[in-house]
């Protein structure tokens, strides 16, 4: 299980000095260090030589969900015969528990769970667990709790052909791992049962188990790595199956934590109603008892993660158990644009312990429930050995880290683009008619078969100038962060494609993002000088149109800032960086050629007429459907029914 780097490319402008300095520094035993790479010069090809070169697991990550699919995908194509994973929070929509005292307002969590991001997290775990040639992106909710790794292997099931095990101790075993049983709809997380054989489709959605049973005797075990189509292959060696959920424990710990979370309720009760909180006292009760009673009969409750404390056997303030656990050791860190993600990393804490105090002030949860949180900035540095900070604009709090460990020749600077691709040429308008002038740019793009990006200061002005531009005859979309999470790369793919001209947003649009056809960046409103419109701002959302030849930003201002000018000023030093580098060389500046792929999710969402395609023999479509029927996926068997159909009726 070795990293294997699979691409056509070999490493060329400053690439192999980049990789060659990073390499020789983590060999000495670089704790921090940066990569200031441009856009468009190839930091994901650098980072992935560098894991291949020290062939360790590696943790990628990223400011943002949309930028962590594009980096997905992107070490997918680097390393196809390794584990590539993506891990973020799996929340479509997520409103924390809350109470706000100042006018007695009670908020429920809500949340509405995205059951393909579970199953991806899953399955980055047990690959972790078991694979070191894994690597995972993620968003900075990675250091968030998710149960001791330990534990998540103890209470696993392993099963294997001849094992002696009843069939109501093996149904008993499936539900304490959190496995629902449901003979008709079956989906991941679920079981089936058939008399004697008991299928298990696993949490991770990539595979189907059947379990044939003699007497109280496993026969044969199986396996079918397509769930829609499953031909099942006997296995002759045991086989591990995991948890469905986190923030599970052993039966016999699980008795020893509720125990102790009585002691904390009765204390905490005690403690209340010396205070004189007899109403927080009675709701804590009440709160409590009703969560103890859920676990004690199905191992489970609605929000146990407030009790992972007691569930792992932690002290309290001892840093919880996050995805950085579940590596082996000695793995490697990149914080891709580190600028975003480093303060991302440090705010986590505090917010999470505020709203949490507010919880426990007025009896809503025990005071345990405060370590169930995100790590601290400093716990995160002490449970990560060596970090590569990432970013064409790297901060100031990362490049001070790198200079006091091993001064400038920890900063290692990639200006030069193998394609020669220059820095963007900018230009400053007014704004007096902006969204006119706007207009016809976009519609010089169109007839030229190029592509922009459109950047505001607000959601809603997003939409209304996504709106308005629609009007004058353009397809626009406007992208920002109510777009759900694994919607946000068809937007992306269909502006490669053509079948959008541009894209109107805020921050998404900014950081890292590889779009190739994109010539033009318009940047509303520059000269509001703020977080959104700040140095570093500039010039990654400049950086966005640096991987065409033609590239080129527009800032509409009625005056020159000075986050414009200095960031003006950095652009133009890079662009004579590589025009001089051009010069030397003999290139000629080259647009930067990539496929463009279909986001795998999206290709799983596909209906029935996409699956078949081109099948035109109405026998294997009844075959087809026949096996959906047996295997019990009526709303399967009907889709085809439908299609055959359709297929006679237009004959």
């Amino acid at each position: 299980m070795k990293f294997q780097l699979v691409s056509n490319f070999k490493p060329t402008g400053d690439q192999p000095q980049a990789i060659k300095k990073l390499a020789e520094n983590l060999t000495s035993g670089a704790k921090n260090q940066v990569l200031l790479g441009v856009t468009g010069s190839g930091k994901t090809f650098t980072m992935s030589n560098l894991i291949y070169k020290s062939q360790r697991p590696a943790l990628i990550i990223s400011p943002n969900k949309t930028l962590a699919i594009q980096l997905y995908q992107e070490f997918k194509e680097f390393f196809p015969h390794n584990a590539v994973h993506y891990f973020v929070s799996y929340y479509d929509y997520y409103q924390p528990e809350a109470y706000i005292p100042q006018t007695d307002t009670y908020i429920e969590k809500d949340a509405k769970i995205n059951e393909t991001i579970d199953r991806m997290r899953h399955e980055a775990v047990q690959d972790l667990l078991s694979r070191p040639d894994s690597i995972v992106v993620a968003s900075v909710s990675c250091i968030y709790n998710i149960g001791s790794p330990e534990e998540y292997q103890k209470v696993s099931l392993e099963i294997q052909p001849g094992q002696h095990i009843t069939r109501k101790e093996l149904l008993s075993s499936l539900t304490s791992l959190q496995y629902e049983r449901n003979d008709i709809d079956f989906h991941p997380g679920t079981f089936r049962v058939r008399g004697q054989v008991i299928e298990i489709y696993l949490v991770t959605g990539k595979e189907l188990i059947k379990i044939e049973l003699d007497s109280d005797i496993i026969e044969s075990i199986s396996t079918a790595k397509d769930p829609l189509n499953p031909k099942y292959q006997i296995l002759n060696s045991n086989y591990l199956l995991y948890p469905a959920k986190f923030w599970i424990a052993s039966e016999d710990k699980l008795k020893i934590a509720m125990q102790n979370i009585r002691k904390e309720l009765q204390d905490t009760l005690l403690t209340l109603k010396k205070q004189n909180k007899l109403l927080e006292a009675q709701r804590l009760e009440q709160r409590t008892n009703y969560d103890l009673e859920m676990i004690e009969e199905t191992g489970y409750c609605h929000g146990i993660e407030n009790y992972s404390r007691h569930m792992e056997f932690r002290s309290p303030e001892v840093p919880p158990f996050t995805l950085l656990d579940y590596f082996q050791d000695n793995f490697l860190v990149f914080l891709d644009e580190s600028h975003l993600a480093l303060p991302q990393l440090r705010a986590m804490s505090a917010g999470d312990k505020a709203r949490k105090q507010s919880l426990i002030n007025f009896g809503f949860r025990l005071p345990s429930a405060l370590d169930n949180r995100p790590l601290t900035f400093s716990e995160f540095f002490d449970k990560t050995g060596q970090r590569i900070h990432v970013s064409a604009t790297p901060g100031e709090f990362e490049q001070d880290l790198a200079m006091q460990e091993g001064g400038q020749e920890y900063i290692v600077e990639q200006i030069i683009r193998p394609t020669g691709l220059l820095e963007p040429a900018i230009e400053i308008r007014e704004t007096k008619n902006q969204l006119q002038d706007l207009t016809k740019e976009l519609k010089k793009l169109k007839a030229k078969g190029q592509r922009a990006l459109v950047i505001t200061l607000t959601k809603r002005l997003a939409e209304e100038i996504a709106s308005f531009l629609s009007k004058q005859g353009l397809n626009i979309e406007w992208l920002h962060s109510e777009v759900k999470t694994l919607d946000r790369p068809g937007f992306l793919t269909r502006l490669r494609k053509g079948e959008i001209d541009a894209l109107v947003g805020i921050n998404l649009l900014r950081e890292g993002l590889d779009l190739p056809e994109v010539t033009l960046i318009a940047i509303l409103d520059a000269d509001k000088e703020g977080f959104l419109r700040n140095e570093t701002t500039l010039i990654q959302t400049m950086g966005r149109a640096a991987r065409h030849q033609e590239g080129r930003a527009i800032l509409y201002a009625d005056k020159t800032t000075l986050s414009m000018k200095n960031a003006i000023t950095e652009v133009d030093r890079r662009r004579k960086i590589q025009e001089e580098y051009n010069k030397e060389h003999s290139i000629t500046p080259m647009p930067i050629i990539k496929e463009v792929l279909d986001w795998e999710l999206e290709q799983k969402g596909k209906d029935i007429e996409a699956e078949f395609a081109g099948l035109s023999d109405p026998e294997l479509l009844k075959k087809e459907m026949k096996t959906a029927a047996k295997n019990l996926d009526f709303e399967r068997a009907a889709e085809i029914r439908d299609l055959i159909k359709k297929g006679k009726n237009a004959i």
